[in-house]
């Protein structure tokens, strides 16, 4: 897959392509279902698999007090692009001299003049141009005007509801991890640098590594969770405890991650956390003993559910 950062420099040979806009945050069941008709239409087509996001979420610059937090980080969409079937991503700066272009002109200076798209697959309650202003019906009139087609893709429904990144982040706030991955197709997974912590861990025979999670990244309410920790090119069993550590006077907010079975300094390196189950909220033990004890315990389960 070729990534090519923003849309002016596309190349002017791209021709015959199929076309997907959105910001794919999660790359959930919908997002994957979007990409199979993507595929499909390029194979008809003749031509790449092209994929249209942004490099933030538009309300970060429209709104920026009601922009979410992110459910993967830019890396992570681009690798879940890759995987879902995407042959070119086109990672477009989002800011006004592209969210006020009208949606006419979105189309003849974006879609035809730059994408060279002979198909358009979106899904079926996309908008368009300033103001979200064109609709669905608006992009068939234009399709049909200047030569490409459209197609309209559903959403993916799970338990009766659309699938959605909001319905993703709900899920993950709430520390509803099992939910998150329904929706997502796998686990939701978080990247983070390992940073140096408190030494704890070590002391109670657990060590862990402290990760500093991405910036803008969504993190699980708080408590103690069964995940898998990728790191090093292996995949592990862990327990992940996110929250104040109660148990510890005057402890700072962290999240740590006791990998089983692993041994070794991996300070500095990126570690992605794979997040199975909510085991149990934080709790204030009596003695740093009572909580090893419970650290053993939790291993002990999170071995079964990962």
């Amino acid at each position: 897959m070729s990534v090519i950062g923003g849309i002016e420099a596309v190349p002017r040979d791209l021709s015959r392509s199929a076309v997907s806009i959105g910001i794919f945050d999660g790359m959930h069941l919908g997002h994957r279902s979007l990409l199979a008709a993507l595929r499909s239409e390029a194979q008809r087509a003749g031509g790449p698999a092209v994929v249209l996001t942004f490099d933030r979420h538009p309300l970060e610059l429209l709104a920026p007090e009601r922009a979410p937090r992110y459910i993967n980080t830019i890396d992570q969409k681009l690798r879940l692009l890759e995987e879902a079937g995407a042959q070119l991503v086109v990672l477009a700066r989002f800011d006004h001299s592209l969210a006020d272009l009208p949606p006419d002109e979105f189309v003849d200076q974006v879609i035809v003049g730059r994408l060279r798209a002979a198909a358009v697959v979106v899904g079926s309650n996309f908008r368009f141009g300033w103001k979200r202003s064109g609709d669905m019906g608006r992009l068939r009139a234009l399709g049909t005007e200047r030569g490409f087609r459209v197609v309209s893709v559903e959403p993916a429904m799970v338990h009766g509801a659309p699938v959605s990144s909001t319905r993703v982040r709900n899920a993950i706030e709430r520390g509803d991890v099992r939910s998150a991955a329904v929706l997502l197709g796998q686990p939701f997974t978080m990247l983070g640098t390992v940073i140096p912590g408190l030494g704890l861990g070590r002391k109670l025979g657990f060590p862990t590594a402290n990760v500093e999670v991405a910036p803008k990244q969504i993190v699980p309410r708080d408590g103690v969770y069964a995940v898998r920790a990728l790191v090093g090119g292996e995949s592990l069993p862990g327990v992940c405890s996110i929250g104040t550590r109660p148990t510890i006077e005057s402890a700072p907010r962290a999240m740590e991650i006791h990998i089983d079975g692993f041994e070794g300094s991996i300070y500095g390196a990126e570690i992605g956390t794979a997040f199975y189950h909510r085991m149990r909220d934080e709790e204030e033990f009596d003695s740093l003993e009572s909580l090893a004890a419970q650290i053993a315990c939790d291993v002990e389960v999170a071995r079964r559910l990962t």
